[in-house]
């Protein structure tokens, strides 16, 4: 199995509904590939912390830095049209 075979089946490993032999394969790579036991670990802990549905409290500043640079992006993506 190749990293982007691994990719492709992601998500029904991690979700544990991968046909068995298929998790052989994936159990197999990422006992050789460091990289996508990284991505892997990651997806389990996204999937754990969103689960978890605890909110998490941004800092004021940076809660302001994003909300910037969102209305910025909408404005990119959305510009008002000039009035005649």
């Amino acid at each position: 199995m190749h990293c982007d075979e691994l990719l492709a089946a992601l998500n029904e490993y991690v979700d544990g509904t991968a046909n068995p032999a298929i998790c052989e394969e994936l159990r197999r790579h990422l006992a050789a590939c460091d990289p996508c036991q990284v991505v892997v670990d990651n997806l389990r802990q996204t999937i754990t912390l969103y689960r978890q549905g605890q909110p998490i409290e941004l800092p004021p500043a940076c809660r302001e830095r994003l909300h910037a640079a969102l209305r910025e992006r909408w404005r990119q993506l959305h510009p008002v049209p000039p009035t005649a």
